[in-house]
């Protein structure tokens, strides 16, 4: 994404010249709830309301007249084309597009939430259930989990998040964040694409929960098993390797968004998760000899946790 440019702060009531006004009773706003937080989302025009509430639609509805914990209003630009985004008591921010501006609302609300609940670690990583076990997916910007996860859903799989996994470390188990599946570009051979409910916004493309194949997970689910995902193009068939707590570990750290919130700048969080849940290096090629290998080591994990 390219830089942000430095925002005006405007005043914590809206109230600035030119600025459209915080209103309880907006009749475009909507309210969902996350990790215990209540967000409201105000829209001014139809095109950011249509992108916003598809992409957080499958989270648990809120009182939209209700006091909320995190506030936040999509418009257009006053001066000039393209779109702004506030959070009361912020500073505003422009995107040229919507897909900067669901952006920018995702990684401020990421933010918010980490702030509100500390406690929890909270993990650049998608989120998948199989049989009562959460998956985490792990990688490099780039890598394929987004593709992988995509892929799982059509393998058994059920969605508890694409981005954001909190971890409650002390019942081992991560919080739902199903927002709206995101991808850089249509996978390869992909299975059953859900054609004309993709949000296309150029960059982007977004699955709304309602059109992935397979349930959400609503509840915290108990972790089952982590995997840090590459791709290698020249791979013919996939590859898992286990690691140890300590690999694993090092793994983890990388992708640690709070770590600086948690004792001795998060290590004894991820070393103790590593050292309790067990991980693989996964090298994907092909996408469903991808997730019929990871299919067939969730089984086995089952079968073991059952025994």
């Amino acid at each position: 994404m390219p830089a942000e440019p430095a925002q005006p702060a405007l005043p914590a009531n809206g109230a600035d010249p030119g600025q459209p006004a915080w209103g309880p009773d907006d009749a475009a706003a909507w309210a969902f709830q996350v990790l215990g937080q209540t967000v409201r989302i105000a829209c001014d025009d139809a095109a950011p309301a249509r992108v916003l509430r598809a992409n957080f639609a499958a989270l648990p509805a809120a009182d939209a007249q209700a006091e909320a914990d995190l506030d936040y209003r999509a418009c257009r630009h006053p001066q000039g084309d393209g779109w702004m985004l506030l959070r009361r008591g912020h500073p505003a921010v422009t995107a040229p597009d919507l897909c900067d501006l669901l952006y920018h609302l995702e990684k401020d609300l990421i933010i918010a939430l980490q702030l509100r609940r500390p406690t929890l670690l909270h993990l650049h990583a998608a989120a998948l259930e199989f049989q009562g076990r959460a998956w985490l997916l792990a990688g490099d910007s780039g890598a394929g989990k987004s593709t992988t996860a995509w892929g799982l859903l059509h393998h058994g799989f059920n969605y508890l998040s694409d981005e954001l996994s909190p971890v409650d470390l002390e019942a081992l188990a991560v919080h739902a964040y199903p927002h709206a599946l995101c991808l850089k570009r249509r996978p390869p051979n992909a299975p059953a694409w859900p054609e004309g409910q993709v949000l296309e916004l150029g960059r982007t493309m977004h699955i709304p929960v309602a059109a992935l194949p397979a349930a959400v997970v609503p509840s915290p689910c108990p972790l089952g098993g982590m995997l840090f995902i590459r791709h290698d193009p020249l791979l013919r068939e996939p590859e898992l390797r286990p690691l140890h707590a300590a690999e694993a570990g090092a793994h983890l750290y990388v992708t640690t968004l709070n770590a600086l919130a948690h004792a001795r700048h998060g290590m004894d969080a991820v070393v103790g998760l590593a050292k309790s849940v067990p991980a693989w290096s996964l090298t994907t090629a092909d996408l469903d000899g991808t997730c019929r290998l990871v299919r067939k080591l969730a089984l086995q994990q089952s079968r073991q946790a059952g025994d």
